[in-house]
């Protein structure tokens, strides 16, 4: 039997280790992993910064994202509405039960923009203070003389002050008067429908009351709303 020599078989054995080639369907399914794995990772995170985002723009108008999913579950109707004035803000609670209509109303022309940049139009001090459009012809003098009759008054009547209300006069949505009382009022409820009460930011309200006025009872500097959030909680 021949002996293999020395030199051949050294090379047999690097025939023997050296790496078997990997083929292009390898390379191919490889690349096909790395990729589907970068888009979950890339599309996680867009869902979680979204979702960040949402719950952010959300909270003021009551809404929250329930489960890890993001689906979305609204709340509960805001209780609190921060209004936002040039003279500061003003807390107050709304009474949902008691007045669902006129709060519905209020809640949808709030996340609609329609007080922002409203002005405070009508300062009857010992009575109210307004803030809307321009009243509608009577409207004006009704109130007016109003004021000038319950700044007569005894302060001690049945009805609070810091009350928050709107006409119970017919009216379309942007036109959404608000009327905040600054003393206690008998017959409140004949004119105005309550359906909140200032429960932060009544040295505002009192602040609102004290300016000039001219003889029409409007603000001769002009006194605007900045802006309305709505919240669950203060």
């Amino acid at each position: 039997m021949a002996r293999i020599k020395p030199q051949a078989l050294l090379q047999q054995s690097k025939k023997k280790k050296g790496p078997s080639r990997i083929s292009f369907m390898t390379i191919l399914i490889y690349v096909l992993i790395v990729v589907v794995m970068a888009f979950f990772l890339y599309s996680s995170y867009r869902h979680w910064s979204q979702r960040s985002q949402f719950q952010m723009e959300d909270a003021s108008l009551g809404v929250e994202h329930d489960n890890m999913f993001g689906d979305i579950k609204t709340v509960s109707i805001p209780k609190y509405a921060v209004i936002n004035t040039s003279k500061g803000l003003i807390t107050v609670e709304l009474y949902n039960e008691g007045s669902p209509e006129v709060v519905k109303e209020f809640i949808d022309s709030s996340k609609k923009g329609r007080f922002k940049g409203r002005l405070f139009n009508r300062v009857i001090k010992n009575f109210v203070i307004q803030a809307g459009d321009v009243d509608r012809p009577g409207t004006t003098e009704d109130w007016t003389s109003r004021g000038k009759h319950y700044n007569h008054l005894d302060t001690s009547l049945k009805h609070e002050a810091f009350m928050l209300g709107t006409s119970k006069a017919k009216q379309d949505g942007s036109r959404f008067h608000l009327f905040i009382t600054t003393a206690p009022i008998a017959d409140l409820n004949e004119k105005i429908s309550v359906f909140g009460r200032v429960v932060k930011g009544e040295e505002v309200v009192q602040e609102i009351e004290e300016v000039d006025t001219d003889e029409h009872y409007r603000p001769k500097t002009p006194i605007e709303i900045i802006g309305l959030t709505l919240k669950q909680k203060i």
